[in-house]
């Protein structure tokens, strides 16, 4: 019997690189893969379901979960993390100075179910003590106008949102119509150095590794997912796919630990990988997959969405994650 074919959309990662150029195979299946921007393959995928296998939003997917009748099936597998304590930005001649002065500000986000916020804003009321039915919160593009929510969702009594499409958040904190902005993408204004726009936290790092000594998050920002005809059809598919990220992953491994030729275009490349690989995950896989192994960071999530509105219910773990997926299998 022929492999099955599939096509899979992610952003072009050196721990998916494997996969891409074919010498990672699944089992079982012909898999293709398409490397764009995260951007034009989660927009894409929710738009019009073009291939089988994609790269999505955990924040949106956690949405539509909680909706109900989700057309997609997740994967314990979590090709972007990023702690977020970087996202914040405001403009130089500010009077916020820190995360608590921003209580009763207007601040923008790019989307309401955007992953990146949605951690943020937990962060912001669990450790700061800031309310977040105190902001003025403002949805619009980070640097082009017209982006709209990507999901149904319902805000949570108190909240206050206003959608803007003939602005972009960008603009908008330059000429100082919000206070502060909040975007996993780094707005232009920002990038350009030329507009007076400024990280709210500049020593983000050390806050960043702070954070997570104490609360043992390390920010998932993305999911695999499947259409769900796709995973009906064919159930096996889900557990060899995993298989096959986790073999694809381990395989980047050993050239970032080695230093006789620079596998990464910097200097002291494997001493920073090995610095960080203690610093977060020092008796195991430096960036796991699976449920169990990442427990500790998804659980407050779901938390925080429920609490956020962006899911309606308070969503468990098994809800996202397909029983193939969930055991560990020890020979």
């Amino acid at each position: 019997m022929p492999d099955l074919p599939l096509t899979l959309a992610i952003g072009d990662y050196l721990h998916t690189r494997e996969l891409a150029n074919g010498r990672v195979k699944p089992v079982g299946i012909n898999l293709t893969v398409l490397n764009h921007p995260f951007e034009t393959i989660a927009y894409r995928f929710l738009a019009t379901f073009e291939w089988e296998v994609s790269e999505f939003s955990l924040a949106t997917y956690c949405t539509m979960v909680a909706n109900g009748d989700c057309p997609m099936v997740g994967l314990p597998v979590f090709p972007s993390r990023v702690f977020r304590h970087s996202s914040m930005f405001v403009r130089e001649d500010s009077p916020i100075k820190t995360p608590a002065d921003l209580k009763g500000k207007r601040i923008g986000i790019p989307q309401w179910t955007q992953t990146a916020v949605t951690y943020v804003r937990g962060w912001l009321q669990d450790d700061i003590g800031v309310p977040l039915t105190s902001i003025d919160w403002i949805q619009a593009g980070v640097n082009e106008a017209g982006r709209k929510e990507m999901a149904k969702f319902e805000l949570p009594p108190g909240y206050r949102l206003t959608s803007i499409q003939d602005k972009s958040l960008g603009d908008m904190l330059v000429k100082g119509e919000i206070d502060a902005m909040i975007s996993a993408r780094p707005p232009d204004v920002f990038l350009g150095g030329r507009h007076g726009i400024k990280r709210l936290i500049p020593d983000y790092r050390a806050q960043e590794q702070a954070y997570f000594q104490n609360s043992g998050v390390f920010p998932i920002m993305h999911v695999i997912v499947m259409r769900r005809d796709a995973y009906e059809a064919n159930r096996w598919i889900a557990r060899n796919l995993v298989e096959a990220f986790d073999k694809a992953k381990r395989a980047c491994l050993p050239e970032l630990n080695q230093n006789m030729t620079s596998f990464l275009p910097t200097a002291w490349g494997s001493d920073h990988f090995d610095d960080t690989s203690r610093l977060l995950f020092p008796d195991g896989d430096p960036f796991p997959y699976g449920v169990e192994k990442n427990r500790k960071t998804l659980e407050p999530f779901l938390t925080w969405c429920h609490e956020q509105g962006v899911t309606r219910r308070k969503l468990t773990l098994e809800e996202l994650f397909p029983k193939e997926t969930r055991f560990e299998l020890k020979i």
